[in-house]
């Protein structure tokens, strides 16, 4: 597949609008996608799973159950603790695709993943090559003014920040103070302290609601340009076959719901998963930007995802530099999350490849009206899959070793 049928990919993708987790739209582009791979000669199974495509609702219940502690303790410490921890718990869990608590009160709907495995693996170790394809919903904070603020503050800390992540560390920040009220502690400078993660909390909050009524985004760079370059390798890959590598094709349904599509996949297959190493490669908004590879991510805590993988792409990047003698590719941490982060807290080897301006703090017009594919750049795209392409090569013969 060329750079044009790249773009065509992205353009039929996108022509699904409002394939938010759990609709008819996200359930046709998944056969469309089936089909597709089909085409290719592959084995294919549209694997059906359960989401919670409430996103919104479920942050803005974490965020009311630790307001209401802070504030109920006042009068009633132990039980504002209590309010608080579930909370803080709940949201701990939940960011982290361990296990879910305050989400299950939500309705489920019936999402899909399209999943191809090699039809006669007989490779020594296994790649996991993945793509979520359904869209997410726009909101005030994705607002450009706001995402450049987020990145000018970003890069003047020495940690990452991320909208999720001010949610939990305000809901964990609540628990000393609480529990030094329901010691019987209880002074001005306590009051103080709590204030700031309170109004963090109030005001995250509005925003979860807000984020919930908000129409659902084209999706073009996130991420019709991460399942049009996973086509794409598909398809050299079935001319040029790894010799020691069984390549999996995982697109993901709900991966804006915090990677529950990709959180079903593994748990549905960590039998054959557990068989022999398994490295995930995730390709996630490659159309506009410079090319990087995650090394640590994460929405409540950073995750290193520093492996054999990273490696390998240090090396292709420090190889192939480009303008100015820069790398082609950059290492990236910071605390936003993709269907990587979900192997690799189950201790797989894993990596994202996606791509990023100088500076900002998320990709180009992501979660907005304008994420279309008109604005979709082909020279980044191309970047990411012959970046890609050149890692599984490099992957296959190291497997030999």
């Amino acid at each position: 597949m060329d750079s044009a049928g790249r773009i065509e990919t992205i353009r039929e993708l996108c022509s699904f609008e409002g394939r938010l987790a759990g609709t008819d739209a996200e359930r046709r582009a998944a056969n469309r996608l089936a089909e597709r791979l089909a085409e290719l000669g592959r084995r294919v199974d549209v694997e059906p799973i359960y989401a919670h495509p409430q996103v919104g609702l479920i942050v803005a219940l974490h965020c009311l159950l630790g307001l209401a502690g802070s504030l109920l303790a006042v009068a009633e410490p132990a039980i504002g603790f209590a309010l608080a921890l579930i909370a803080a718990t709940s949201a701990y869990l939940d960011l982290n695709t361990r296990l879910y608590l305050l989400r299950l009160l939500f309705f489920r709907r019936v999402s899909q993943n399209v999943v191809s495995p090699p039809r006669r693996p007989a490779g020594k170790a296994r790649l996991v090559l993945s793509a979520h394809y359904d869209a997410g919903r726009t909101g005030a904070i994705f607002a450009p003014r706001r995402v450049r603020l987020a990145g000018r503050l970003g890069a003047r800390l020495p940690f990452s920040i991320a909208p999720l992540r001010l949610v939990f560390w305000s809901l964990a920040a609540l628990l000393p103070l609480l529990g030094a009220r329901m010691a019987g502690v209880d002074s001005n400078v306590i009051s103080l302290l709590q204030l700031a993660p309170t109004l963090i909390l109030l005001v995250a909050t509005f925003a979860a609601i807000e984020l919930e009524l908000s129409p659902i985004a084209p999706g073009a760079n996130d991420n019709a340009s991460g399942v049009a370059t996973v086509l794409s390798l598909a398809e050299d890959l079935r001319a040029q076959q790894p010799v020691n590598l069984d390549v999996w094709i995982v697109l993901s349904g709900a991966g804006e719901c915090l990677m529950e599509g990709m959180r079903a996949f593994l748990r549905g297959h960590r039998g054959e998963l557990a068989d022999g190493p398994t490295y995930f490669l995730c390709v996630d908004a490659v159309g506009d930007g410079e090319l990087r590879y995650a090394t640590g991510e994460g929405l409540a805590v950073t995750y290193r995802l520093r492996s054999r993988l990273t490696e390998l792409c240090e090396a292709i990047g420090e190889g192939r530099r480009g303008e100015a003698g820069r790398p082609a590719a950059t290492p990236l941490s910071h605390g936003l999350a993709t269907d990587a982060f979900a192997a690799a807290v189950r201790r797989h080897p894993a990596t994202a490849i996606t791509c990023l301006d100088p500076g900002a703090a998320i990709p180009p017009r992501v979660h907005t009206m304008d994420d279309a594919p008109d604005h979709i750049d082909v020279a980044a795209v191309d970047r990411a899959h012959g970046f890609t392409l050149e890692l599984i090569g490099w992957l296959d013969r190291d497997a030999a070793r």
